[in-house]
């Protein structure tokens, strides 16, 4: 029985340049400009901060080849789900489905209360409180209405989006050197006694301090697997997938390693672990070389940048539930296509589910919880690729991993490591994540027993 929308089907039309924007986008939003402060604290010196973002770029790299051979062998909707469902059957997609887009959820309403944040700066902390709590719902629903959009002018409009923010970080980085009275004698100074509100003692220093930081960079570098989950509306994509993930890969770890070098030209580490949680490293950097009356423009521009990565967050996010739902293993409605050629309920579901998050209006939990889940499933799909290699030796694989099957093991290792280090530094937060991971068991239970009753 067909889904509700008829016949409809997403539609191929996205080449390599919006690919590779939908995926900058929703690199380089917010992480970049504000998680130096706490990984600052954890790490303690600028040297080690840059190395926990070498580090976290090389993993990505290691995830991204891995996903490029995966998405160009099968480039369908949702992709992790047909990946998982491929390697490992039915049920363990499923929880990645579940879990997947319940934490997207998270995702997109900790980018909205970044989006505020900086919006609070803009106006020099003007806004009551009331307008903090609810503008992150506002600006959530803005974007899933845009989103109903066909993918093609979302991939229009998110390619604009990644301009301005490739700019944004080269106006940071390069004012900084070029025009602030920055100093070298930083990078020798350490930042561990600043004020560090609100990172717990667990995660400081040691190796639980660079575990910890590495989940706040992976969190910066968060968004380069969303091109798997757009396969079905991508053309060629075994040449596209491919170049998309891995050059715009290599392109943010050049930006980011950059800009985080200039925070520390122009501020100390113990300046930078002090910034309030309600500012940004960023904005704190530029008012140093600008001033803060033309500095608020910065403010401006982080708004856009935490804006893009929304937007594409709620663009690329409805794509797992509507497989799912296509499988049987979600509401049918969900599967619904538009006139738009865009799965519009899935859209909306995850536009609400967001907004209720965006109620809670905390951020570093939110994140902390997403990206502890989302490594859950990175790991997985690792293994997925080995596991495919084996079973399905002579399918069609337009790309294959450079370094098989070495890059797959060290990321799958890492990905252990990070895991285990984030129980032991945020027991509670890991807690949350494995809840929710357990939770869609007898979730599956109930719509593949369904499944199976509508089967005749």
């Amino acid at each position: 029985m067909p889904p509700p929308g008829g016949n409809r089907e997403l539609i191929r039309s996205l080449t390599v340049i919006p690919v590779a924007a939908i995926a900058l986008a929703n690199i380089i939003g917010t992480g970049v400009f504000v998680k130096a402060r706490v990984m600052t604290c954890n790490v303690g010196s600028p040297g080690m901060v840059l190395t926990v973002w070498l580090v976290a770029g090389l993993l990505t790299l290691c995830g991204a080849l891995v996903y490029a051979e995966l998405g160009a062998m099968m480039p369908r909707p949702g992709g992790e789900f047909h990946f998982l469902s491929a390697a490992f059957g039915r049920r363990v997609a499923f929880i990645y489905g579940w879990t997947k887009t319940i934490a997207l959820g998270a995702s997109a309403a900790a980018v909205a209360i970044l989006f505020v944040v900086f919006l609070n700066d803009l106006t020099g902390a003007a806004l009551p409180p009331a307008a903090i709590t609810l503008l992150p719902l506002a600006i959530i629903a803005i974007s899933t209405g845009l989103n109903l959009l066909s993918a093609r002018s979302n991939g229009h409009a998110t390619t604009a989006l990644t301009a301005l923010k490739i700019a944004l970080v080269l106006f940071v980085g390069v004012g900084a050197f070029v025009l602030a009275d920055g100093h070298w004698e930083n990078y020798a100074l350490a930042g561990a006694a600043g004020t560090c509100e609100g990172v717990p003692d667990s995660a400081k220093l040691g190796i639980r301090g660079f575990g910890a930081a590495m989940l706040g960079a992976l969190w910066g570098y968060n968004g380069w697997a969303t091109i798997a989950l757009m396969g079905g509306e991508i053309k060629d994509p075994a040449r596209t997938v491919p170049r998309a993930l891995i050059g715009g890969t290599l392109t943010v770890i050049a930006l980011y390693l950059f800009i985080n070098a200039a925070y520390f030209y122009v501020l100390t580490p113990l300046e930078v672990a002090s910034v309030p949680k309600s500012s940004s490293v960023a904005f704190e950097a530029v008012t140093r070389f600008l001033g803060p009356g033309v500095a608020a423009l910065m403010s401006a521009g982080l708004m856009i940048s935490a804006y893009g990565t929304l937007h594409t967050t709620v663009l690329t996010g409805p794509r797992i539930p509507y497989a799912l739902a296509q499988a049987g293993l979600f509401p049918s409605i969900l599967a619904r296509i538009s006139a738009n050629g865009v799965p519009a309920v899935a859209i909306v579901m995850l536009g609400i589910w967001s907004m209720v998050l965006g109620a809670s209006g905390t951020f570093d939990i939110l994140t902390d919880m997403y990206i502890f889940v989302l490594w859950v499933f990175f790991g997985l799909n690792g293994a997925a690729l080995i596991m495919l290699r084996y079973r399905l030796p002579d399918a069609d694989r337009p790309y294959r991993v450079w370094g098989y099957p070495y890059v797959p093991v060290v990321f799958i290792l890492v990905t252990l490591y990070l895991l285990i280090n984030t129980v032991m530094a945020t027991p509670t937060r890991a807690l949350v994540a494995v809840g929710l991971i357990v939770i869609g068991l007898p979730v599956y239970e109930y719509f593949s027993r369904r499944e199976v009753k509508a089967a005749p």
